[in-house]
């Protein structure tokens, strides 16, 4: 089944009471058992839900993945992730990471013992170095938020099964129509269903998916126990929005190219970062583990100071400035004061996120549009 087709239909079937297309909102929080003990696989909402279970079949096949499970945010779907790990355990992870992450490991999880390094990533065997008999994951962004690195991850689950790690890559950035982790080796595949997936800015949720059956058993006991889990509601509308996310993303992607090649020489950018360029690092890497690049794209102005790109960035008419990205309508991110706001300046600056840097999320407006924008506001 190719992608579209399971986009609009894996793991989906009319409802057996009525026939419906759509899956049913099953807003309920409770099921009536005949006697003590004999539910037919729903007892409490927390634990399992059908619409929620329906978006789980389909999201498995999406990355090609056995087992899927939705969290109530992205957040919620990497903390169950880390609750994987003991007091002593390590991970290794990339030194351009979304700053929520960034904030988790160091904020919460460094305070129960567990050690995190936060490398360059750019070439995997760089990993190798950092690795001991504490080393228990490696968490991956590829691309990375917002410089958009691209990690290796077949070279990194090499590396993750040789040293009997496990792999958990964040494809939040390229959705599973231009990427499978899975397919490249890795272990459990996590996305923030609030971007792409959900794809119309109203949805908060998260997801993990694995074809590991011991990993999905013991991440399903936290899912359950921890109660991170999304509503009935939200489930329909990631569904609905699922249904077309072939389509959006090929206009991502379109735009996205659009966009990055009207920057790529313009005089007031000093840097663009776009997997697409051959320039760009480990271009190769990315023409060969995604089928497109997206449409996320990463700016630095030349020769503006906070206040300036402050002002660029609340210019825009078509663009709007507000944290998040995947969804159809454009924005504009100041990593510095929002997505990236927890991680210590110094950190941030050493990998490039300064403070004239902008992240556009390119939507799926008519491209010309978009591009008048940039125009009027950049001159």
């Amino acid at each position: 089944m190719k992608f579209g087709t399971k986009a609009i239909h894996a793991g989906l079937e009319p409802d057996p009471s009525t026939g419906a297309i759509m899956t049913p909102i099953f807003q309920t929080s409770t099921y009536v058992q005949e006697s003590p003990g004999t539910h037919k696989g729903y007892a409490y909402a927390r634990g399992k839900n059908p619409t929620r279970n329906a978006l789980e079949k389909n999201l498995a096949a999406l990355e090609n993945g056995k087992h899927a499970l939705c969290f109530s945010s992205g957040m919620g779907a990497i903390d169950a992730v880390v609750k994987l790990l003991r007091p002593g355990d390590e991970v290794i992870t990339g030194d351009d990471l979304y700053g929520g992450s960034y904030r988790m490991f160091t904020k919460v999880f460094a305070h129960y013992g567990i050690k995190f390094h936060f490398i360059n990533m750019n070439d995997a065997n760089n990993i190798k170095q950092y690795i001991n008999s504490n080393t228990k994951l490696l968490w991956v962004e590829t691309p990375t938020n917002p410089t958009m690195q691209i990690i290796d991850i077949a070279a990194c689950a090499e590396i993750a099964k040789a040293n009997n790690l496990i792999l958990a890559v964040d494809n939040t950035f390229a959705s599973p129509y231009l990427q499978n982790p899975l397919d490249l080796g890795a272990d459990i595949v996590m996305h923030s269903v609030t971007k792409y997936l959900g794809g119309h800015s109203d949805v908060v949720m998260g997801a993990l998916i694995t074809s590991d059956d011991k990993l999905y058993t013991d991440l399903a006991f936290i899912h359950n126990s921890c109660g991170a889990t999304p509503g009935p509601m939200d489930s329909f509308l990631v569904l609905r929005g699922i249904k077309t996310l072939h389509l959006r993303m090929e206009r991502h992607c379109f735009n996205g190219r659009k966009v990055a090649e009207y920057l790529k020489n313009h005089p007031r950018i000093e840097k663009i970062y776009w997997p697409g360029f051959e320039d760009h690092p480990n271009h190769d890497i990315a023409k060969k583990q995604m089928r497109d690049f997206g449409g996320m794209i990463s700016i630095v102005l030349k020769g503006a100071d906070k206040e300036e790109t402050f002002r660029i960035a609340s210019s825009f008419s078509v663009f709007s400035l507000a944290e998040s990205l995947g969804g159809v309508e454009s924005l504009i991110n100041h990593p510095v004061t929002m997505t990236h706001a927890s991680i210590p300046k110094e950190e941030r600056e050493r990998v490039g996120v300064v403070d004239n840097l902008l992240r556009l999320s390119v939507g799926v407006e008519d491209v010309e549009d978009l591009i008048d924008d940039l125009k009027a506001v950049l001159g």
